[in-house]
């Protein structure tokens, strides 16, 4: 006799996947599904360890299961530490649901995401397939990879988590200025967004004008 269908999490224990990983529980209880947490562990922080068991012991406690990877290696001298850990991730998410039984992993990212993707591509000079940035949904290796909160603004979010009272990891990665990320984050998206206040809706907006045009 099958189980119950199932759904995976990625969940980094930030404030983002943590508050998704709460709200796709809170809806699956209703509903007679399995919510999978799957944690990678990247080996680049100190506190990468205390995050994962923070993570493992949350889902458990909200009654997720749960899975974990640590990515071998490193990246090699010159190689871009972000693309490595990106690549390694979605690899080891595949392996995670794949032997959790789980077609489907929801991804965290939101629609601030989106914007900061579309103009650092843009920086870099790429054409529509790059300004096309994130999908909502995206088969990789017979596992759909989906972002359900692409349209939802951070701001919703961070209510969210506060409504709850969630714990969430604070990765320092996210802010640090030797990353292109961190240096839009900290220096550059403030300032746009003193001067143009609707800049993420207008940016996510021209991503998904490249999107149909790459379509």
């Amino acid at each position: 006799m099958p189980g119950p269908p199932r759904v995976a999490v990625a969940t980094s224990g930030g404030r983002d996947s943590t508050a998704l990983l709460h709200c796709t529980l809170a809806q699956a209880r209703q509903a007679g599904v399995e919510v999978w947490a799957l944690h990678v562990h990247h080996g680049l922080m100190p506190e990468a360890d205390a995050w994962q068991a923070q993570v493992e012991r949350q889902a458990r406690r909200w009654g997720a299961r749960f899975a974990t990877e640590r990515l071998q290696g490193a990246p090699a001298k010159g190689d871009s530490v972000e693309a490595w850990a990106r690549q390694g991730r979605y690899a080891a998410l595949v392996r995670m649901a794949q032997g959790a039984g789980c077609g489907l992993v929801l991804l965290a990212q939101h629609r601030r995401d989106q914007a900061e993707t579309w103009l650092l591509q843009a920086l870099r000079g790429a054409g529509s397939a790059g300004l096309s940035t994130m999908p909502r949904q995206a088969l990789r290796d017979s596992v759909t990879f989906a972002r359900p909160w692409l349209d939802q603004p951070r701001e919703g979010i961070e209510a969210y988590v506060r409504r709850h009272r969630l714990r969430v990891v604070d990765d320092a990665s996210n802010t640090d200025l030797r990353y292109a990320r961190g240096r839009l984050r900290q220096l550059v998206w403030p300032a746009l967004q003193a001067a143009f206040p609707q800049v993420d809706t207008v940016l996510a907006m021209a991503a998904r004008h490249a999107q149909a045009a790459q379509a």
